[in-house]
């Protein structure tokens, strides 16, 4: 078992949610990155990076994870460790760099008001400007033990409503010419897991 299948593994244990999250977050990000005609090496890399980005979720405890009322300030924070607690995870291993970047920068608003790093605009990686945009999505998407699922089409809305300042614009409007022709949520996203070794070494760099 390699180190990767062993996280995720570890992450579905630890809270349910992530079994499906995952994968079509994953999903998403490589209908994005489909529409977006990148290399197919790194429409793969997408994938995983999706799957892996809340793996950093392993060191939050499993009780503010689920919890069904509004965190705490402190509880808040405690959360907002996870991107950090994800690249150390996958730092070093099989996991491709696109990959490792968007598990850290996923957190990160356009308009610099995020997490961990404030980074702003282009400035933010743009595997992790892809990836904010797959997990926003399939949250609003999907019933949680704090709130019930949007319909698709409210789900886009906000999106593009907070294009520019959350998400990066050229992102929601791949996204929303990709769910034009795809279904959400997708009836069987694809395995989470791709071989990691052949997408290791990605291809050209996109420009977003």
């Amino acid at each position: 078992m390699s180190i990767v299948t062993a996280l995720v593994a570890a992450m579905q244990l630890k809270d349910p949610y992530t079994r499906g999250h995952g994968d079509r977050v994953g999903h998403a990000s490589a209908l994005i990155g489909v529409e977006l005609r990148l290399a197919d090496d790194q429409v793969a890399a997408l994938r995983l990076a999706g799957t892996l980005h809340d793996i950093g979720k392993l060191g939050v405890p499993g009780g503010l994870l689920r919890k069904a009322g509004p965190l705490t300030a402190a509880e808040r924070e405690t959360v907002q460790r996870h991107p950090g607690h994800g690249y150390a995870l996958v730092r070093g291993t099989e996991v491709p760099a696109m990959a490792r970047v968007a598990v850290l920068h996923h957190h990160e608003r356009f308009d610099g008001r995020g997490y961990p790093h404030g980074l702003a605009g282009r400035h933010i990686p743009w595997p992790a400007r892809i990836v904010a945009v797959a997990d926003a999505l399939d949250a609003m998407t999907s019933t949680r033990s704090y709130r019930r699922d949007r319909p698709v089409a409210a789900a886009l809305a906000e999106l593009q409503r907070c294009a520019g300042s959350q998400f990066d614009p050229s992102v929601v409007a791949a996204l929303a010419r990709a769910l034009a022709r795809n279904p959400w949520p997708p009836a069987a996203p694809p395995p989470a897991l791709l071989p990691v070794l052949q997408v290791a070494r990605a291809g050209r760099s996109a420009r977003l």
